[in-house]
């Protein structure tokens, strides 16, 4: 990934349009693939631009707009969570990985270690500043998220954060000087009072809400009766494979970790 100085007005690429938190959406709904001159797009082209990387041969380019105010010529401004759901799970990491990258930029145009102006490097994604020469570089967080068997059974609750009735699996932030399954041991027990053992990993899914990095793990329980911690969680309970409650959708780590346990 690097920066782009210039767009080709002539060459047709795959276009992430960023404003604010939302990417522009053809009428068709779909991500626009054809040529900058094609799509009549009026905006100040000193923006900042990243070549992320090809799809179907097709070099896919962020632009962020920032605080541009933008007149579509179709279409309309879509959430990253709407367009990630509806996107091929190559799309929606490529959306996602847009979302991570624009979300930087805005958010160091500062240095946080002296305060000065940060300057913005070509050659990869990064940020360094103009006075004491401190480089920033993308921030990503570590979060574990884990599926809790017992018997035929997995522990899943519903989180304060989350829309509608959706039940997910565990899931929290690494702390400085943990080790993953650590994490994955004190969050369960913190959470719902459950101890577990057996903690063993899955699988890892990029997850730009903001800037996340969900590392997966499968662990049993060992010990403990349900008791929620009611700051994080509304409710909490084991679930069968035949009587699951509204889960994540099939994009998710989480889903995939539901569906392994339950299906193995």
């Amino acid at each position: 990934m690097k920066k782009i100085k210039r767009l080709n007005p002539s060459r047709p690429a795959l276009w992430f349009f960023c404003f604010q938190e939302t990417f522009w959406v053809l009428d068709s709904g779909q991500l626009p693939r054809q040529t900058l001159e094609s799509l009549a797009l009026d905006f100040d082209q000193s923006a900042p631009k990243f070549l992320m990387g090809y799809h179907q041969s097709l070099p896919c380019i962020l632009v962020d707009l920032q605080h541009q105010t933008i007149d579509l010529p179709q279409g309309q401004w879509l959430g990253l969570r709407e367009l990630m759901l509806d996107a091929s799970e190559e799309l929606a990491l490529m959306a996602g990985r847009a979302w991570q990258v624009a979300n930087f930029v805005r958010t160091h145009q500062f240095c946080g270690q002296c305060g000065n102006r940060m300057l913005s490097i070509n050659w990869e994604v990064a940020a360094q500043c103009r006075d004491c020469g401190h480089r920033a570089y993308p921030r990503i967080s570590p979060a574990v998220i884990m599926a809790v068997v017992k018997d035929d059974k997995v522990l899943l609750a519903k989180n304060k954060r989350n829309r509608g009735q959706v039940y997910s699996v565990l899931a929290g932030f690494v702390e400085v000087g943990e080790t993953l399954e650590q994490t994955v041991v004190r969050e369960v027990k913190e959470e719902t009072n459950i101890t577990v053992k057996n903690v063993r990993y899955f699988g890892s899914q990029p997850w730009p809400f903001p800037h996340n990095m969900m590392i997966g793990y499968i662990a049993d329980y060992d010990s403990g009766e349900i008791k929620i911690d009611e700051h994080e969680l509304m409710a909490a309970d084991w679930f069968s494979k035949d009587e699951l409650p509204e889960i994540p959708g099939t994009h998710t780590i989480a889903r995939q970790l539901i569906d392994a346990v339950l299906n193995r």
